[in-house]
């Protein structure tokens, strides 16, 4: 069965930095395109980030140039680093995947439980 494991999340001043990880785990063939999406209170769960197989990037306008996101291909894992953070990046953050888990078959999609990031003075 595959999960997805994120750590990272926390409080931090305005202008401070985090670091999200995600792992996946379980029974992996292949992983497609890995992500991050945040959801505010009272708002509906939006893209962050997104990285291919092939290292292609898409960074939300509210996050370019704040937000970095990598991959760790040999430990299927995705990192979001996040500086200069503001108030409005408030909210829970969940790693997103595509992921086969045999060959052949199709590719599904996952979610982690979320972590919660907290920007506040």
């Amino acid at each position: 069965q595959v999960q997805l494991v994120e750590s990272g999340g926390g409080l931090v001043q305005p202008g401070g930095s985090l670091r999200l990880s995600c792992a996946a785990t379980g029974s992996i063939f292949s992983i497609n395109v890995m992500g991050w999406y945040r959801q505010a209170p009272g708002k509906e769960r939006d893209l962050v980030a997104t990285i291919t197989s092939r290292g292609a990037i898409n960074y939300a306008d509210a996050v370019k140039g704040r937000f970095t996101i990598s991959r760790d291909y040999a430990v299927n894992t995705v990192y979001l680093q996040m500086n200069s953070l503001k108030p409005e990046d408030t909210a829970v953050y969940y790693c997103n995947a595509d992921i086969r888990s045999r060959n052949p078959g199709a590719y599904d999609d996952y979610w982690g439980h979320g972590t919660q990031v907290t920007v506040s003075s």
